[in-house]
């Protein structure tokens, strides 16, 4: 009983120190990506048809904490990854450490990926769409801080629903879950993408229909992903029998 409870608290304090690490890299990066959200800003801006405006003095520095967060979560992610990979690093034996190694990068450059899908596809063909409903009807007035609101709303999702398929690659690879299962809850989880869909898109069909079509493929590369990674351990499995 007395070496479970040390154990126990071994881990918690592993996974303190880990956590620790990774909130302390996120704030260095918030603090960096501060001092020079101006610039961000005005790049975002610099293209943009209609006129922003501020309801109050604080507004601005919402929107500014918005973008240096976004900004801090994106750059923060490969070193979460690495964190959770020491981890569970014990855990794991050596070629499943250099396995689960490689995917951390790959986190990494499909969390952007999927923000620039959201930023340069899904984004213009929703704002364009929603301002067509009001042309010539009203007159068209966006405040800072609601127009980087629905633009984040519209983007940071799909830089965390990209990382699925290395997710389940490496719950898969860890032996967590595998293809079979996945095509067994297929249902469910598509019910579920649907509906995460619907939350982070405006109440029109258009939105939800663009949001859910990638999500859905991105399900699907997923297990085949899965089957993949499930096939190869079964190979080094039988090899290591033999």
């Amino acid at each position: 009983m007395d070496t479970q409870n040390m154990n126990l608290v071994g881990h918690l304090e592993e996974l303190r120190k880990r956590l620790i690490i990774t909130l302390g890299f996120f704030i260095l990066l918030f603090i960096i990506a501060f001092i020079y959200v101006e610039n961000i800003y005005n790049w975002l801006v610099q293209d943009l048809s209609i006129k922003l405006a501020v309801l109050g003095p604080s507004d601005i520095i919402w929107v500014y904490f918005i973008l240096a967060g976004v900004i801090a979560i994106a750059g923060s992610i490969p070193v979460a990854a690495h964190q959770v990979w020491l981890f569970v690093r014990p855990a794991l034996n050596e070629k499943e450490q250099k396995v689960t190694l490689a995917y951390i990068p790959a986190l990494f450059i499909l969390f952007i990926l999927g923000i620039g899908f959201g930023y340069f596809i899904i984004f213009p063909i929703v704002l364009n769409f929603l301002l067509s409903l009001t042309e010539d009807m009203v007159m068209t007035f966006f405040t800072t801080e609601k127009y980087f609101r629905f633009l984040i709303h519209m983007t940071l999702p799909f830089g965390f629903l990209f990382e699925l398929p290395v997710i389940i690659m490496f719950l898969t690879s860890l032996g967590v879950l595998n293809p079979y299962r996945l095509q067994k809850i297929r249902k469910y989880a598509y019910f579920i993408l649907i509906v995460t869909a619907v939350l982070i898109t405006p109440p029109d069909i258009l939105s939800d229909i663009l949001v859910i079509i990638p999500l859905l493929f991105l399900y699907e590369c997923s297990v085949l992903l899965s089957k993949v990674v499930f096939r190869r351990k079964l190979k080094r499995n039988e090899l290591s029998f033999e």
